[in-house]
């Protein structure tokens, strides 16, 4: 089997790769039988793309052997704390100093092609993604009804620290962290109440 090769991608070969990145989500995004929740349509796949991409710090990283096999892709969190506002609970007061301190990275999405390898694959594209940005932590938010998706967070490394809520919207998240490093790891302990209102930078 030939190997996987990781590229990172700038915005304008991401536009390149639109048509290409839609169907590696749909193909990725498959619902099981009897799976009542309803992803998001390809229309809406490339839309949020596209504001993402605007983001300032926008990167992704693609996976490739003979096609498409995986990319990850996201931004960098602001320092100012917004990203946490919405936050329903306690937070680890290591995870609010590294995201204060300009360490955290937010994915908006890890998508991987069904195969035998996806669990190293998708690990790979984000550390990848926080090795460039000198990141110790990633951050993600996921609809809670989306269990499929929890499901591979979770199996990737990814710890559910909470729930999440956007007072602009009805859904409720669960916001998921993946620290880089044992260090960074054993630290996610010391909680700190935080206070709610406001809304995030983005998911």
């Amino acid at each position: 089997m030939a190997p996987v090769r990781l590229r990172r991608l700038n915005r304008w070969l991401v536009e390149d790769l639109c048509e290409d990145l839609a169907d590696l989500y749909v193909e990725s995004r498959v619902t099981a039988p009897g799976d009542a929740y309803r992803r998001p349509s390809r229309q809406n796949f490339m839309d949020r793309l596209t504001t993402d991409m605007h983001r300032p710090g926008f990167a992704m990283v693609i996976a490739e052997m003979d096609r498409l096999m995986g990319c990850a892709f996201g931004f960098p969190v602001r320092g100012d704390g917004s990203w946490w506002v919405g936050f329903d609970g306690t937070l680890p007061r290591s995870i609010d100093q590294l995201t204060v301190s300009g360490r955290a990275f937010a994915f908006d999405d890890t998508l991987v092609r069904p195969h035998p390898q996806d669990r190293d694959l998708a690990r790979r594209l984000q550390e990848r993604l926080l090795t460039e940005h000198q990141a110790s932590l990633g951050v993600t938010l996921v609809d809670r009804a989306d269990r499929a998706t929890l499901a591979a967070l979770r199996s990737w490394g990814w710890l559910d620290i909470g729930v999440f809520r956007r007072p602009a919207g009805p859904t409720t998240f669960r916001a998921l962290v993946l620290p880089v490093g044992e260090r960074t790891s054993a630290r996610l302990e010391e909680p700190v109440t935080m206070p709610g209102g406001g809304g995030p930078g983005g998911p």
